[in-house]
This record gives C-alpha cells, structure tokens and sequence, in this order.
C-alpha cells in the first residue's frame, strides 16, 4: 500500500512543483498580533489534555470520510458538522485526512473546520514526503502534519521536514510501526511520536503493538496511539502503557453522529459540558 500512496501523491507534487516554478506558491498563514504564531499550539493542548480533562489520554477526534480498509465510512457529515461535534465533545485535537484518492480528503477541509472553532488544533493527515508538501500546509490553519518514517526512511529527511514545519509554527507527528522506526524518528529530533497498530502494507490491525512499545516511550517525548481504538477501555490501557494521547477516526466516523460516538468513547455524558 505504501508504494501506492506515493504514486497517488504524485499528481499533487508535480502540481506544487509547477505552482512552484511560476513563484505561485501560497503564502504561509500570517502570524499573530503578538508577533507569534496564530496557530493554536498542537504539542501544548496534548500536555494539557484540553478538551475533556478527565479522560485517561487525551483525544485526537479523526474526520475520515473513507478509507482503503473500509472503503466509504461516512460522506453524510460536513467538516464543519465535524469540527462542531468534536469541539463540544470534548476533543483535544481534530485530525483531518486530506488525502483525496484513497480517504476522500481535501486540503481546504482544514481551513473550514478552523472556522468554526479556531482554538482547537488540527492536524493534517495525510502523505508528506516533500517539502513543497509541508509549504503547502503551512498557508492553512493546520497546527500539526503527520510524517511517516516509512515513507521516509532517513533521518535527516525527517528532520528537514519537522524543522520546515516548526519554522511555520506547526509540529510534527513523526509515525512509527516498530522499534526500527522509533530509532529513526528519535534520530530525527522527534517529539511526538505515534505508534500505528494498523501495518500500512496489509491494513491488518493489531491493537496489542501500541501497547507493546508503550514502554519504550522516552520522558519528554509525547506519545500518540492510532488505529484499533474504540472503546472507554482502550483509553485506559493506552494510558497505562504510557500513552498521552490516543486518535480516533473510524469508531467516531461510523454512523454519523460524531459528538455522541465521542462523548461515549471518552466516558462523558450530555449534562458534563466536555467544553
């Protein structure tokens, strides 16, 4: 599957490659009024657990539209509908697929979610491996991007990226599948590592990796388990194995109803308030 992606992002980096070349690449989103970012701080709302503090981790609610394990999950919900049932249910963070082929993604769903509550911080999901890729995100509202060791095998090309994307305000998620991987991200400079219980070659799920690797977590890292998670409980054996936080996609997508699938999950109800 990973060879796949990569041809599948081929149309939009010769696109980036041209807008490029004719110096039409869109600006990065301007700062804010104090001279710093106007993005609001990915890597902080994690620590803090903002959002629904009592949950054991915190949660990065997923708007996933399809994928290639499912096929069609849900197309019925806006991602302003999302980014409204997230926020008041109590999400820490909003990840956002913007992969079109295989996830029915857009980049511009970043940009309209931010529009409904621009506190919470999002972050793009999706297939990046060059840096015309991480320019491209940097003129929306995204707080974070997902850089995945696998599709790019080599520290220093890591690193590039991750210091790309801190010098636009925005941190990176470095994702990981093994111990080989954990070497390269930290290598890297990573601070945020997310562990994938779902292997990207056969799309086979296996929940028990996350909580394998917990322990490995290192302290000043922040870690993020993904995939196979849908119930109260899972939350807790992430926490116990060391997560800080947890993503969420499929189990929230599945139905619709986003802030009721999510309330569950984190173990709240209609008269707490998660925000």
């Amino acid at each position: 599957m990973l060879d796949r992606f990569r041809i599948a992002k081929q149309p939009e980096l010769d696109r980036l490659r041209k807008l490029a070349a004719a110096g039409g690449m869109p600006a990065p989103l301007a700062s804010g009024t104090d001279g710093g970012t106007s993005r609001p701080d990915f890597l902080r709302a994690l620590r803090d657990r903002s959002g629904y503090p009592d949950a054991p981790v915190a949660v990065i609610a997923e708007y996933k539209r399809a994928s290639p394990s499912r096929g069609v999950i849900e197309t019925g919900v806006s991602p302003e509908d999302a980014a409204t049932a997230y926020a008041t249910a109590g999400a820490t963070a909003i990840s956002v697929l913007t992969e079109e082929q295989y996830f029915g993604g857009d980049l511009a769903y970043l940009g309209r979610m931010a529009e409904v509550d621009p506190s919470v911080p999002l972050l793009r999901k999706d297939f990046i491996m060059d840096p015309l890729q991480v320019a491209a995100t940097a003129a929306t509202p995204a707080a974070a991007l997902l850089l995945i060791v696998r599709l790019t095998p080599d520290a220093r090309t890591l690193r590039d990226l991750r210091e790309q994307a801190e010098a636009h305000g925005m941190h990176a998620v470095v994702e990981i599948f093994d111990e080989a991987d954990l070497a390269l991200a930290r290598e890297s400079g990573a601070r945020i590592i997310q562990v994938n219980n779902r292997d990207l070659e056969t799309l086979a799920v296996d929940r028990t990796a996350c909580l394998r690797l917990g322990p490995l977590r290192a302290p000043g890292e922040v870690w993020i388990a993904a995939s196979g998670i849908s119930e109260n409980r899972h939350l807790a054996e992430a926490a116990h194995a060391g997560y800080d936080a947890v993503l969420v996609g499929t189990a929230l997508m599945d139905g619709g109803n986003l802030k009721e699938s999510l309330m569950r999950l984190l173990g709240c109800n209609e008269t707490e308030g998660a925000r």
